[in-house]
């Protein structure tokens, strides 16, 4: 990324805080002015000293003026570097409600597609990372480059020449940071991508450390994470040493200005062009004309964790949208019909078949009538939760399309298709609240009662009035007294409560125990009523009264039929219906014989 691209991007999060960055600058200033007045001062006071005019008034007066040039840099400065805080932690709160608003519009599969551990990485360290740079560049870097300009100013108006000698430690510190400096951004490159390997060792190892014990393999993960560590510390140090020498010699030699105003202000003053008072006052202010300059190796670290911590931002920043509508359309009937769909993930937007890569779904057609339940069966890999997804559309189809009554989906606004589709997945999320208000997100403005009459229809009253707090238990604190059967219980309530004419289930049933099972069905059946229900299921006996049951494999429709047609007709179906017989019996058998144990 160019450096003009990464500016460009922060500054275009700035727009409500301009004013107070020109403020943060115009207070820098001034705070660089009241700094240059103690200099005035003390130089006033030495020429008195010297020409024996002190007085104690006179020194008096100068004090103060040294301590009020010295208060108005401190108020100043406080000023200027709170302005800067405010505009950037504007400027972070921006980007942040940018990205959130950048994934709200992206392709929802796209978005689920990013793991969590890198959504929270970009959206809360990367660009938390912009902060203290922002925050502190904008005073301190001004006051930085221009309290020397303004001392050396100063010194030419004593005599041009100690000007010249204060600065001739510069070129020789110029030099040793350009050698040391050649292969920063390769080097700075390579950092952030070791930075970034052993990071993900790390959250691959403490997510994992489950397995790893369970399977007996922590001596093995542990040699992959210690030699992901090892080999950061190696780089990290290489680096070091690779440039410190430079480092110290630049570091050692900028801030010594004596080399250079010591010997040519003596040669001046014996030869009668310099005053003592002018000699004195030289050698100070050179003292202080490049010792501010030393923090820009830092400002250069800076603005390379901003600019990659952009870089990172602008991944999301840049999602490409799913084209929406504005206008709402007018439903009658709630029917879906797939004609002749085929997609594929790594060629979303191809709308030519011939070219598409990977191809998951392969010209389906389907028709899902209102009022009826049809099933989406197949091995794993089928393209099943591809259909549903498609229909809900987190991504857009390759070719074909998805109609809801007559109209095709990528004319209904988002917002209208996230109303009519209700989508039950077997990765139920619950949030921090408590139950009620889980519930409650499938309609914000339902009461108590209909909150809970949605609960008793999906089968959740009974074990959520178990609780202490009932239905006002916490999320987080009945998380690890909830099955997974009883969380899916609780994203169908959700469903019931949000009353969409579409209902899309995808392997809702997945953590049902044989126990359960007919609770889930009563709680598939509430959603039923006059609706549009398409289920995947692994669990056939679940679905062996839908209206329609289509056999998915390899992206293809291999058949459609009722249960009974398909065991005769499907040899698929047939094989799956028959394993699927076999491991019930196993599970069923399986709880008497740990009942007898219990008894």
């Amino acid at each position: 990324m160019k450096e003009k691209n990464w500016l460009a991007t922060v500054l275009s999060f700035a727009t409500e805080c301009k004013v107070k960055m020109i403020l943060s600058v115009l207070c820098a200033v001034i705070s660089v002015g009241g700094g240059m007045v103690p200099y005035i001062g003390v130089y006033q006071i030495i020429i008195l000293f010297f020409h024996g005019t002190q007085t104690t008034s006179s020194i008096l007066f100068w004090g103060g003026i040294c301590i009020g040039g010295y208060m108005v840099k401190i108020v100043f400065y406080g000023i200027s570097t709170t302005l800067a805080h405010v505009s950037a932690y504007s400027i972070l709160e921006n980007m942040r409600i940018k990205i959130a608003d950048k994934l709200m519009k992206a392709p929802l599969g796209t978005v689920l597609n990013q793991t969590v551990g890198k959504l929270k990485s970009v959206m809360v360290d990367r660009v938390e990372t912009i902060e203290l740079p922002l925050a502190h560049m904008i005073p301190e870097g001004i006051s930085n480059l221009l309290l020397p300009l303004a001392v050396f100013v100063y010194i030419i108006l004593i005599d041009w020449r100690m000007a010249l000698a204060a600065m001739v430690t510069v070129p020789i510190a110029v030099v040793a940071y350009g050698i040391m400096m050649k292969n920063y951004n390769q080097q700075y490159a390579e950092y952030m991508e070791s930075s970034n390997y052993v990071n993900s060792v790390i959250v691959e190892y403490v997510e994992g450390i489950e397995v790893i014990k369970a399977f007996n393999q922590s001596t093995s993960s542990y040699q992959k994470f210690e030699k992901a560590v090892e080999s950061f510390k190696e780089f990290t140090m290489n680096w070091f040493t690779s440039t410190w020498k430079l480092m110290n010699f630049g570091g050692a030699v900028l801030p010594s200005t004596l080399l250079g105003t010591m010997p040519i202000g003596m040669i001046l003053y014996i030869d009668g062009s310099l005053t003592i008072a002018e000699l004195t006052m030289c050698m100070i202010l050179s003292m202080g004309i490049v010792a501010p300059l030393t923090s820009f190796t830092v400002f250069v670290n800076d603005l390379k964790s901003i600019e990659y911590a952009v870089k990172d931002a602008n991944e999301f920043l840049h999602l490409e949208e799913l084209p929406d509508k504005h206008k709402q359309v007018h439903l009658e009937q709630y029917h879906i019909d797939i004609q002749h769909v085929s997609f594929s993930y790594d060629t979303q937007h191809t709308q030519n078949v011939e070219k598409m890569e990977n191809i998951v779904l392969s010209d389906i057609s389907l028709k899902l009538k209102q009022g009826t339940i049809s099933a989406l069966v197949g091995p794993s890999g089928g393209g099943k939760s591809t259909v549903a997804r498609l229909i809900a559309r987190f991504w857009d189809v390759g070719s074909g399309a998805i109609k809801i009554g007559g109209c095709n989906i990528k004319d209904i606004p988002l917002s209208q298709l996230a109303d009519i589709v209700s989508f039950v997945t077997q990765d139920n999320f619950l949030f921090n609240c408590s139950l009620m208000e889980n519930i409650r997100l499938g309609n914000p403005m339902a009461s108590d009662e209909e909150v809970i009459e949605a609960a008793k229809a999906a089968c959740c009253d009974e074990f959520i009035t178990a609780l202490d707090k009932g239905y006002h238990t916490n999320a987080g604190e009945a998380g690890g007294r909830l099955s997974g059967g009883e969380k899916q219980r609780i994203a169908i309530a959700r469903a019931i409560l949000k009353d969409s004419p579409i209902v899309i289930l995808d392997e809702a049933t997945a953590f049902t125990d044989p126990e359960n099972e007919d609770k889930i069905q009563k709680s598939i059946a509430a959603l039923t009523k006059g609706k549009t229900l398409l289920v995947i299921a692994h669990r056939l006996s679940t679905i062996k009264n839908a209206h329609q049951i289509i056999v998915m494999e390899k992206g293809h429709i291999a058949q459609t039929g009722t249960h009974e047609e398909l065991l005769g007709e499907c040899v698929t179906y047939k094989n799956m219906w028959e394993a699927h017989i076999g491991a019930k019996k196993w599970a069923a058998h399986s709880v008497k014989g740990e009942r007898k144990q219990y008894v």
